[in-house]
């Protein structure tokens, strides 16, 4: 099978890396980790885009696209690590909205979850999910965030409730949890699960939650390759200008070899994560396989790419002169976020084994 992107797809992600350049430089990450916020107007401007909306269906003020559509775009948060939550909110927590539906909430969950696929398109609502597989730790984006979507154990099995504003500011609340990575706001939610929270229990909530962590895993994926990306433009061009022994650090094999080695693994890792938001979209037997295996290599790259750009900089990478700190620091949280590389290559097994 033949796969590209279409012409479309390309000059959107090209507008929006464009977009992102000018807006996202590492002077407005510096500042993001002093004053971390999930709405800002960079977010607005994303929105008028389209970005925040186009997992959202037009109905609702979206695009109503895809996984495929959108994990160019992630990429290119990635790539100049975005502060704010785009990968959570349009692509974990919007499709995550849109399957509520699909799997018959009642029609007061069908009422919230419309208002807030309308936010979300205006961004006006930025969104935070729990991992269903860990729904006791602190969940990354809810320090701050206008909707939190959570599993809870309920007498029958897992069900899955929805936090606002209304309900944050009507006693619940949110903890903050210190993170390697200031920007991703974590926070331990402290609530009671009531009626009027719940938006989905029964036999058809596991599947939904299936998808989201699959959607989760190749989202996350989207951003590793961004960022691994980012560490390896950067740190070629700082080869290029280090001097040792007067010449170039760049023009020494060794280094020559550090740097391919990591842009290989990015290369291979790219239509892996790419295949898997086809998978998805397509609603293909084997998405969840296609999501651990999109998770596993776009982690390992970003880490070699890390542990690479970390080396041929030395101790300077870890200083806050250093742009490089800034995408370190995202891609260790991102690697863990969702399952590790050896928590989806477990899980792999386990679905060979089962047959899935």
């Amino acid at each position: 099978m033949h796969f590209a992107f279409t012409d479309q797809q390309l000059e959107f992600r090209d507008a929006v890396r464009q977009v992102l350049a000018k807006e996202c430089t590492t002077d407005a990450v510096r500042a993001a980790y002093d004053a971390p916020a999930a709405r800002t107007p960079r977010w607005d401007t994303l929105a008028e885009l389209g970005v925040c909306g186009l997992t959202v269906p037009e109905a609702r003020g979206g695009f109503g696209l895809g996984l495929v559509d959108l994990v160019p775009l992630v990429e290119e948060a990635g790539r100049v690590a975005l502060p704010e939550p785009l990968g959570t909110t349009t692509g974990i927590a919007a499709p995550l909205l849109v399957d509520l539906v699909a799997a018959g909430a009642d029609d007061r969950a069908d009422d919230r979850t419309g208002a807030w696929l309308a936010g979300v398109a205006a961004g006006e609502v930025t969104a935070a999910v729990a991992d269903p597989e860990r729904p006791a730790a602190p969940v990354a984006g809810a320090d701050g965030a206008d909707l939190l979507l959570l599993v809870a154990d309920g007498p029958d099995g897992r069900v899955l409730h929805g936090l606002d504003r209304a309900v944050l500011e009507g006693g619940a609340g949110v903890t903050p949890v210190s993170s390697l990575d200031p920007t991703r706001r974590l926070g331990t939610p402290e609530w009671q699960p009531t009626p009027d929270t719940l938006l989905l229990a029964g036999p058809g909530l596991d599947a939904v939650l299936t998808r989201t962590s699959d959607r989760a895993a190749v989202v996350t994926g989207a951003e590793l390759l961004g960022l691994a990306d980012a560490m390896v433009t950067l740190t070629a061009e700082y080869a290029k200008d280090r001097q040792q022994f007067g010449k170039p650090i760049g023009s020494f094999q060794a280094v020559k070899h550090l740097l391919a080695g990591a842009q290989v693994l990015l290369e291979f890792a790219r239509p892996v994560v790419y295949g898997a938001a086809w998978a998805l979209d397509e609603a293909s037997p084997d998405a969840s396989r296609a999501a651990s295996v999109a998770k596993a290599y776009a982690a390992d790259a970003a880490l070699e790419a890390a542990r690479v750009s970390l080396q041929v900089h030395g101790a300077i990478g870890y200083t806050w002169e250093c742009d490089l700190h800034l995408f370190l620091k995202r891609t260790w949280a991102l690697a863990e976020a969702w399952g590790s590389a050896g928590d989806h290559r477990a899980r792999l097994l386990g679905l060979l084994l089962a047959g899935r």
